[in-house]
């Protein structure tokens, strides 16, 4: 039960809080776009994004990938990294900094991995810069090109403040980007055991080489035991060597926009 006072969040704030996060995603993929229409012949791509800071991802993940000639996309946010949570323990400095120099592309959440929809002009600002500035501090050489929305929330009214930041938002709306897309609410599908299976990996794949579009996963740890939110190994292997099958190359995000000219 929620604590009432004022220095306690009520229950009804919280639930006002989870309405206007679902609202405003629901009016981001709709309105504010920042429109890129895909090159006719555009061969078919695959990024592997990993979002928060599980230490599994810089591990075992990053070298899954590598293994099969890939680089992903870790979207981090400077005030979990080194630290436990419910599920993971947060990635060190000393990862990230390995993640850079192995070509992984280090890319933005808010520094305090709060929802872009709770968060005025301002503060997300602040948010944004905090964050530059924290892995600036570990490698000077790191710049934030892309950001993804915390818990996959975008916000309609901080579009246009984030496409001016970064290049790109992802979010985690499942689906192949393909023909006209919004490069400030970027399509992902879930690399999540308790979300999808093999079967629904090599879906994916099939739409996306069918559409000649960027297939986008987005995961967080890769654990045998992996939480409500990552993957195995056996599946982010599988999802591996189904790009591998297809000759789908496995690119960042940023590399991705690159190749589609954005």
């Amino acid at each position: 039960m929620f604590q009432c006072g004022n220095k306690h969040i009520t229950g009804n704030a919280v639930v006002w809080s989870a309405l206007q996060g679902r609202v405003s995603n629901r009016l981001a993929r709709h309105f504010r776009a920042a429109p890129h229409r895909l090159p006719a012949s555009h061969t078919p791509i695959v990024s592997f994004t990993f979002d928060d800071a599980p230490d599994s991802a810089a591990g075992e993940g990053a070298a899954l990938l590598e293994k099969h000639g890939g680089r992903g996309t870790f979207y981090l946010a400077g005030s979990l990294i080194g630290q436990p949570s419910d599920h993971w323990h947060g990635m060190s400095d000393d990862a990230i900094v390995r993640l850079h120099r192995a070509g992984h592309e280090i890319a933005c959440h808010t520094f305090s991995h709060k929802s872009s929809a709770d968060l005025d002009e301002v503060a997300m600002a602040r948010e944004i810069e905090r964050n530059r500035a924290y892995f600036r501090a570990i490698d000077s050489s790191i710049t934030l090109e892309n950001f993804a929305y915390p818990y996959g929330l975008a916000s309609v009214w901080r579009k246009p403040q984030l496409a001016r930041a970064f290049r790109s938002a992802r979010g985690i709306l499942p689906g192949v980007n393909s023909g006209v897309i919004d490069l400030q609410f970027l399509r992902a599908s879930p690399l999540v055991d308790c979300e999808t299976d093999r079967a629904g990996i090599d879906r994916y794949f099939d739409e996306a080489v069918a559409r000649g579009g960027w297939l986008i996963f987005y995961g967080h740890d890769v654990a045998s035991a992996p939480s409500p939110y990552g993957c195995t190994p056996d599946l982010l292997r599988h999802a591996l060597e189904a790009a591998g099958r297809r000759n789908m190359p496995i690119v960042t995000v940023a590399e991705a926009l690159r190749r589609i000219g954005a």
